[in-house]
């Protein structure tokens, strides 16, 4: 195989996985591991994937659009549900929380075994399923964004900020170490921002698949989160203290 062949088949396996060890390149492509780390470095200076200790990335993949909530519920459902089971388990009676708009969140209803605990969400559909459980909720003003089912707006994180949360949870389109938690909206970023801010802990729910992925807005840094996520995380992303494997 010529060079350029060997490099442009390691490009589309790194842009179809999402990751690849030097250690898989040297198997498949039967070259030593100098060739393979040449070959990575090369396609890093080009910008093409992020070289890292012991293989690649693929280069931040960037969601510009909000898909609808339909849509969402089929994407990674099963991760979804294992990771909202133990962010359910975090809850108390003591707990005032805030529950953001999203899927992932979404689910933690139901696996919710505490019965006292205070509910602040800018989901309508989330605010419906806890009243239908019995806690007290509290929906804030502000526009209906239709895609999200969410509210937004100044009147949005207006309400939000006379709250403090010993305890939110967020949805995050994207996630990658340099631009943090990001979503493509820039009126959901300030209410996710808002309410953010007035949590004690923040935990992010965030499937493996969101990793490496780059929204248009950050709504709060990579390290100021509790990030709870899958079996499935890429093991370069594993020594990170704030994240939470389920």
């Amino acid at each position: 195989m010529l060079i350029d062949e060997r490099k442009n088949a390691i490009l589309k396996l790194v842009n179809e996985n999402g990751k690849a060890t030097v250690q898989e390149l040297m198997e498949l492509f039967d070259a030593s591991e100098s060739t393979i780390r040449r070959d990575l470095t090369e396609l890093d200076k080009k910008q093409l994937l992020v070289k890292v200790h012991g293989g690649a990335l693929a280069s931040s993949k960037e969601i510009t659009k909000d898909i609808s909530v339909s849509e969402r519920e089929i994407l990674n459902r099963d991760s979804k549900i294992t990771i909202a089971q133990y962010a359910a388990s975090l809850i108390t009676d003591k707990d005032v929380v805030y529950l953001d708009a999203g899927t992932s969140t979404g689910y933690i209803i139901e696996y919710i075994s505490a019965s006292k605990a205070v509910f602040v969400t800018n989901a309508i559909a989330h605010a419906r399923k806890l009243c239908n459980r019995g806690f007290e909720v509290y929906l804030p003003g502000g526009m209906v964004k239709m895609h999200t089912e969410a509210l937004i707006g100044a009147d949005t994180c207006e309400a939000i900020q006379k709250f403090h949360f010993t305890k939110g949870f967020f949805g995050s389109n994207g996630l990658t170490i340099q631009q943090g938690c990001t979503t493509p909206d820039v009126q959901e970023a300030k209410v996710k921002e808002s309410a953010f801010a007035h949590c004690k802990e923040s935990y992010i729910l965030c499937d493996s698949s969101k990793f490496g992925v780059v929204s248009s807005v950050t709504f709060a840094d990579f390290t100021d989160c509790i990030i709870l996520t899958d079996s499935n995380l890429s093991k370069i992303y594993q020594n990170y203290d704030n994240i939470k494997i389920i």
